[in-house]
């Protein structure tokens, strides 16, 4: 397999499954069977509150992928889940948790989400993504937006990716990016945000990979930028300004490191750690030290560190 020609998404699953064989078998099974318990009648997941939906649905197949244990019964429901949703108006969010569930699916166990769609579904799909484009060259969270977001730039890249089209002005895409970059080495969600932040920097580096822009010196900055977010816990704060680490951004830093080949500028044992703190002893894992609950988002966050780290 040629790693290097794979997605983005791709070839950050593939590591995370090499990654996730490697852990004790205890902690495997815990979490996989925290999350095999929650999927619901339909065939989807929920957070931790309302009815299933393609957020929560794609994190735990994410999951599961990684684990080896996307297949079978609860494959094929989850796949009748997806196919209901798929005509249905979503948000960029929830369009690309739907096209990476069903591209998960069909990779795991040969489903298709999309036989029985349209045979132009994928170029419709490009079509209605570039309606979020803003004339600051990056993607709105909404038709309605005014100002490109970092992080939904970086979404809507990954949607491409995924679906095989073409990327129409990448060279104004990256500009936008760029002018998201501040002195500290971080970047902005948007650009009226005070100050960096690690997971809009994660997405940042991310869409710039994706369109082959990323050199050295963003990456070293970006490193040491990440680097000095690292909390005596041992996990990653979200920006300077907030005190307590946590396990979104313990993931998203760690996972950008690693693909800037400088997972070492932080202290891995100590935001291995973290991860195993993040546990709950029934299964799943909490967000934060103070989070009162778990969901299967925080789930896949916690998987995918101890499978990155161990």
């Amino acid at each position: 397999m040629d790693v290097e020609s794979l997605g983005y998404l791709e070839r950050l699953t593939l590591r995370l499954t090499i990654g996730a064989a490697n852990l004790p078998q205890q902690i495997q099974q815990l979490h996989a069977r925290y999350i095999l318990d929650l999927q619901r009648a339909d065939g989807g997941w929920a957070g931790r509150e309302g009815e299933s939906d393609l957020y929560y649905t794609s994190f735990a197949l994410r999951s599961l992928a990684i684990l080896g244990l996307l297949e079978g019964d609860l494959a094929q429901r989850a796949t009748n889940f997806l196919r209901e949703r798929f005509t249905s108006h979503q948000t960029v969010v929830d369009l690309l948790s739907l096209v990476y569930s069903a591209k998960l699916i069909d990779a795991s166990c040969g489903i298709s989400v999309f036989d029985a769609a349209r045979p132009d579904w994928a170029r419709r799909l490009a079509e209605l993504l570039d309606t979020f484009r803003r004339p600051d060259g990056g993607y709105s969270k909404s038709i309605e937006g005014q100002a490109g977001s970092t992080y939904q730039t970086f979404l809507i890249l990954l949607c491409h990716e995924l679906i095989e089209q073409p990327i129409s002005h990448p060279d104004q895409i990256a500009q936008f990016l760029l002018a998201q970059r501040q002195a500290d080495g971080g970047f902005l969600e948007v650009r009226v945000a005070k100050r960096s932040g690690t997971n809009p920097t994660a997405a940042a580096v991310g869409a710039l990979r994706v369109l082959n822009r990323l050199d050295s010196q963003i990456a070293n900055n970006v490193a040491h930028f990440i680097s000095q977010l690292q909390s005596d816990e041992g996990g990653l704060q979200a920006n300077t300004r907030i005190p307590m680490p946590d396990l979104l951004s313990t993931f998203t830093g760690c996972v950008t490191l690693a693909d800037l080949d400088q997972i070492d500028s932080i202290d891995c044992r100590a935001a291995y750690d973290f991860g195993l703190q993040m546990q709950r002893p029934a299964g799943g894992f909490y967000g934060f030290e103070l989070d009162p609950g778990e969901d299967v988002e925080y789930t896949f966050y916690g998987l995918g560190l101890l499978a990155l780290l161990q």
